[in-house]
């Protein structure tokens, strides 16, 4: 079996006041162990202080004096990817998001984090990937490369090695990147008689890196007799700064949101019947944002905006699904993203909308519900086990045989591709919605570099 890399022991300084975690929560579990067959970590290394349980311990111990906190306590903290994983495996409903959260984001708060991330990578994780408008700018270049082929040429000629290896890890990344659909209106109507008003969550890097599937997502949404609405001033959701234990910018992230989307103050002005978001690690910061404006002015507004947020294919298998008229010949297989599945609680829906295309023949996936290692900036600050679970994941695809591998988090779909670009490189990824286009329009897109438009 597999071990993990154990750092030497450091005695950090023993906690100075105590972390915003509701104590009762971690009285919840009773260390029955039957989380430790869903933990990813733990199945890589089989120890106990990388499980779930263990964890909790730690904490615990951490929190009450019992436990120095050193950096062999806070690497196993720091392995942990938070898919949250236990807390479907949890027969005692442990809310494990609301422990390791709130814990890491103390630690960071009284300068006690210890995990390490080269500053180019945390440069771009918390001052460009959160805003679209950066990450496009940034990424102009990295596409006009792609197009000429000149990123193939550095690789061929070795001039790629020469980077550092915090900037190689970023642009191994990188998908091939389509042209943006530019400025969207305000309103975009239904087609046909209107069944809804909706709201569409854009994201901040997934829009910049996949534009295509925010394109059609808008598509499938009129499509469906959806009257869109993109808010102009929306911003991201804030899961990139909250992940690296920033709790004040993803609040103020937050707060922009509450007030972009009609949310903001004592009454609701929003004229929408649901906020429609296609990335499940978005989805599931904005169905938590009550929980993340906790003890503020903003906890009521967050409670209602988050009542409104709905996954794309929780809200299109909702409304009835228009059938799609268009076959996809292709034998696919699916892959649960952790904050869809094991956060939302959402697994049927996907498969449904996949399932009800013409021709796609759908295969299981063995471990579909076990992370691939993204994890958001997972696969950045811990590369060895993402790496790891990166290979795992793509052993299972490349058993079922598939054509295809859908996902719907932009993360997962970064890591599966990278991934599958090195191993299965004739394997399309793509999110459900991108499909489910393609049996709308006739269009089958099965690269990366398929036009986006948008004619205004």
């Amino acid at each position: 079996m597999k071990t993990a890399t154990v750092p030497q022991r450091t005695t950090l300084p023993v906690l100075s006041s105590r972390p915003d975690i509701d104590e009762e929560l971690l009285l919840d579990c009773v260390h029955c162990g039957l989380c430790t067959a869903a933990c990813p970590t733990y199945l890589e290394t089989g120890l106990e202080a990388d499980s779930p349980r263990g964890r909790i311990y730690l904490m615990r111990g951490v929190i009450e004096g019992s436990i120095a906190l050193d950096e062999v306590v806070k690497g196993h903290l720091d392995l942990c990817l938070n898919c949250r994983a236990c807390e479907t495996a949890c027969p005692s409903g442990v809310q494990y998001g609301k422990l390791i959260e709130p814990f890491r984001v103390h630690l960071t708060r009284t300068g006690q984090q210890v995990q390490r991330m080269p500053w180019i990578q945390r440069l771009v994780l918390r001052h460009v990937f959160p805003y679209r408008g950066r990450s496009r700018f940034l990424l102009r270049p990295v596409a006009w490369m792609q197009r000429w082929g000149l990123d193939r040429w550095l690789d061929r000629t070795g001039m790629l090695r020469l980077l550092p290896s915090s900037i190689r890890r970023l642009h191994e990344m990188l998908p091939p990147l389509s042209r943006h659909y530019g400025k969207l209106p305000a309103v975009m109507p239904a087609e046909g008689k209107r069944r809804a008003r909706v709201a569409v969550f854009l994201g901040c890097v997934a829009d910049a890196v996949y534009p295509q599937t925010n394109w059609n997502t808008i598509r499938v949404l009129q499509k469906n007799g959806c009257e869109v609405v993109i808010p102009r001033d929306q911003v991201c959701c804030g899961a990139l700064h909250y992940h690296l234990g920033e709790e004040d910018p993803a609040r103020a992230f937050a707060q922009r949101n509450l007030r972009a989307f009609g949310f903001a103050g004592d009454e609701t002005t929003a004229n929408c019947d649901a906020v429609v978001v296609n990335a499940a690690g978005c989805g599931a910061m904005l169905k938590d944002y009550h929980h993340l404006m906790h003890h503020t002015a903003d906890e009521e507004p967050a409670r209602r905006f988050s009542a409104k947020v709905r996954d794309v294919s929780e809200f299109l298998v909702g409304l009835g699904l228009v059938p799609p008229q268009h076959p996809v010949h292709i034998r696919a297989t699916y892959h649960d993203a952790c904050h869809l599945c094991h956060a939302q609680q959402i697994r049927k829906p996907p498969r449904q909308i996949l399932e009800a295309i013409p021709g796609l023949r759908l295969e299981p996936l063995t471990e579909s519900e076990v992370c691939c290692g993204a994890a958001g900036s997972y696969n950045l600050s811990q590369p060895e086990m993402a790496e790891r679970l990166g290979e795992r994941k793509i052993r299972w695809i490349q058993e079922t045989g598939a054509e295809a591998v859908f996902t719907a988090n932009p993360g997962c779909l970064l890591q599966i591709a990278r991934h599958l670009r090195r191993d299965l490189p004739s394997v399309w990824a793509a999110h459900p919605i991108d499909v489910l286009w393609a049996a709308y329009s006739g269009h089958h897109p099965r690269s990366g570099h398929e036009a986006v438009s948008y004619v205004e």
